[in-house]
């Protein structure tokens, strides 16, 4: 079990790393078009889309074998991830309480509570579609 809490974490990492790419490329391609908030909404979906492919490129590595293991990665991934936001908006980029709060807050817009419930459960439908279309997609290659 410490092998796949190993792998889980590593995982989590390239998932960082898509993301701050990503936030990246949102803060300098996005924002100037349609400002700070709708980028940030847009993202959400974007986001979510990268995780996606991140988990379906490595759920077989990580090695979790049910479906509660596999809930367990994601709600691990969520947990790791609200931290990481906290910490690096509050602590590096010096954010009020109340703009990270923002992105959380569905009643102001804030959709970034869906992408972590996505998040949990992609694990989970990236191993479901990956059994399912694994022999159809070895035909196609």
């Amino acid at each position: 079990m410490p092998r796949v809490v190993l792998r889980v974490v590593l995982v989590w990492l390239v998932i960082i790393a898509v993301e701050t790419v990503h936030g990246v490329l949102r803060t300098l391609l996005l924002v100037p078009l349609v400002g700070d908030f709708p980028a940030r909404r847009v993202s959400v979906l974007t986001g979510s889309l990268l995780i996606f492919g991140v988990a379906w490129a490595f759920v077989r590595w990580i090695g979790a074998d049910t479906r509660l293991r596999l809930l367990g990665v994601g709600l691990l991934w969520v947990v790791l991830t609200v931290l990481f936001e906290i910490g690096l908006g509050r602590y590096v980029l010096g954010l009020s309480w109340e703009r990270i709060a923002e992105d959380y807050d569905v009643t102001r817009g804030g959709l970034l509570g869906f992408g972590l419930l996505f998040m949990a459960a992609t694990p989970t439908l990236s191993a479901m579609l990956r059994r399912r279309y694994s022999n159809r997609l070895q035909r196609i290659w």
